[in-house]
């Protein structure tokens, strides 16, 4: 019943658009009639020039939600193109007799000598196909009209398919990316432990330990994409303080967060790659260790978060694995709305920027909101 309903408010409002388009045009119709008239010396009253050409256009209107059902199903194009289109030439017969035998049932024909409208009749019917040329221009007119607008919903639901599959492929990249980042980090802080294994297996426990929350907290994280910097901040932090029992004095942390950025979202393990690509680069690799220094600041509605360290030992090019699953979420999450940049200076500094639009959960379940309701 449901669908029966369905199909029947769809023939409805085709029929109806159709009607009020071809309508519309009937005003224009019966002024131009009238001018015509005028010019000849005839005075025909404008209510009878709209009403003709008013069962006109209806009879048109009428006519075309049939034509572009059968559009819509038998379409020109190959491999049975030619013949179609034979059918379509022979298709304008039968609309020329239909348009004929509507508008002979709406309206009887006009008496033009007598400037009023006639009697009904066979002889009246066979007059009414005279004007096949125009009748026939008509037929084409719709069909022409049929074809282009199939070809521009097709066009349409193929990008809204391409947009859902691009859709669905950035959201199973970003999952890869995001399960990439958990195994690099485990398998470098796990090769560091083995080496304390032997020579402090104490600080190795402690160093297990404080691993298995670090993957406790991430797991915690499930698929969301984005957290509060806040939150981001702890992780590393957590995972700073891993570093921190197994270099000790060796690295050397600077912290400059503001307090208005840390409710700001930014996406999940977003800030752990370019700590632990610092650490690796910048401290770890150098005999007398190094600084890390963590900025975050709001400028209008954008954040900006910054990571400079020292660089020890011999300089890389920063296109990790880190930096660049880093470009590639951003890419992913943000389009092109967010930024980010490795610098790595002559001065033995290395800077790792990212520049994210400040959205606080607040604001981007508003947003969601909004979205919701301007799908339904």
């Amino acid at each position: 019943m449901g669908v029966t309903w369905q199909k029947a408010s769809k023939v409805g409002q085709a029929y109806l658009w159709s009607i009020l388009i071809w309508l519309g045009f009937s005003p224009l119709y019966a002024a131009e009639d009238k001018v015509r008239l005028l010019e000849r010396g005839v005075d025909t009253a404008y209510w009878m020039l709209l009403m003709g050409n008013g069962v006109w256009l209806l009879t048109a209107a009428l006519l075309t939600p049939p034509i572009f059902a059968i559009v819509r199903r038998y379409p020109v194009g190959k491999p049975s193109g030619f013949a179609r289109i034979g059918g379509y030439i022979l298709g304008s017969i039968p609309f020329v007799v239909s348009a004929a035998c509507i508008r002979w049932v709406l309206l009887p024909p006009w008496d033009a000598p007598h400037q009023q409208f006639g009697h009904r009749s066979l002889n009246g019917l066979v007059h009414s196909t005279f004007v096949f040329a125009e009748l026939t221009m008509e037929y084409f007119l719709i069909v022409v009209a049929a074809h282009a607008y199939r070809y521009f919903m097709r066009t349409r639901a193929q990008e809204v398919e391409r947009a859902e599959l691009e859709q669905a492929l950035a959201a199973s990249e970003l999952q890869a990316l995001k399960s990439q980042l958990h195994p690099h980090f485990l398998f470098n802080t796990l090769h560091g432990i083995s080496a304390l294994i032997d020579i402090d297996p104490i600080r190795a426990k402690a160093l297990i330990v404080k691993v298995s929350s670090l993957r406790r907290t991430a797991l915690a994280y499930g698929s969301s994409d984005l957290i509060t910097l806040d939150e981001e901040l702890k992780f590393v932090g957590d995972y700073l303080d891993l570093e921190k029992m197994r270099l000790e004095n060796r690295l050397e942390l600077r912290w400059r967060i503001s307090p208005e950025t840390r409710p700001v979202l930014v996406p999940q393990l977003i800030l752990q790659p370019l700590i632990e690509n610092a650490v690796l680069h910048g401290v770890a690799c150098c005999r007398d260790g190094g600084w890390i220094e963590v900025t975050s600041r709001l400028s209008e509605s954008v954040l900006e978060v910054q990571i400079r360290n020292s660089v020890g030992g011999k300089r890389g090019d920063g296109t990790g694995l880190g930096l660049q699953n880093t470009t590639a979420r951003l890419k992913h999450l943000y389009s092109n709305e967010a930024t980010f940049s490795f610098d790595l200076g002559i001065d033995g500094v290395a800077t790792s920027s990212l520049v994210l639009p400040a959205f606080s959960a607040q604001t981007q379940a508003l947003r969601a909101a909004a979205i919701s309701d301007s799908a339904a």
